[in-house]
């Protein structure tokens, strides 16, 4: 089984996570072309006021009431909460890469998606040990990505009530083996 993992369709995926804002569905419809998928989405949209999307993404990411569906960081998922230990291993991770994750917080997927595409940038080749970046990108996706992005993809999915985030479920979905579903926590109240 082969797993999408071209690193302008993991740049395009974190795209997707970002708050939509005016010109969001205009960015979609250009990119609609290299993600097919997202022409039923665009059409829902393209019915809906703005603050109707945004509205969503703030349920599933940011703060649904009583407790937040799928909020986008390893931490939350592993660990119950935001910070810990995950945060500072992806922190190190950045750092032997020769990268900083700046103000947005070092566990957020999209960060580990932008990551993930810049390290198959450097080395295409992502599985080579003996590469510096194939290492890391070994790193990244088998002690940190697969072991809480297949739970969270699922969330996603079944979560969502716009098509987007419900497409955008199952994209995620397919970027990790089944079985590398190694979490058994769920995000506390985050």
């Amino acid at each position: 089984m082969t797993f999408d993992r071209d690193p302008s369709h993991l740049r395009r995926l974190a795209m997707l996570l970002a708050m939509p804002e005016a010109g969001a569905l205009e960015a979609l419809r250009e990119i609609s072309s290299q993600e097919p998928w997202l022409s039923e989405p665009i059409a829902e949209l393209e019915s809906l006021p703005l603050e109707r999307w945004q509205a969503e993404h703030t349920r599933l990411f940011v703060s649904g009431y009583p407790k937040t569906p799928c909020p986008p960081f390893e931490s939350a998922y592993r660990q119950g909460n935001m910070g810990g230990t995950a945060m500072q291993d992806l922190q190190g991770l950045y750092r032997r890469a020769g990268l900083e994750s700046g103000e947005v917080p070092p566990d957020y997927l999209g960060t580990q998606l932008e990551f993930a595409a810049y390290l198959l940038d450097v080395a295409p080749g992502e599985g080579d040990a003996d590469c510096p970046a194939g290492a890391l990108t070994a790193e990244l996706w088998d002690e940190h990505l697969c072991r809480w992005l297949p739970r969270f993809a699922r969330d996603l999915h079944t979560q969502a009530e716009l098509m987007l985030y419900r497409g955008l479920g199952e994209r995620l979905a397919c970027l990790c083996p089944a079985d590398d579903d190694q979490t058994s926590e769920h995000p506390d109240d985050v």
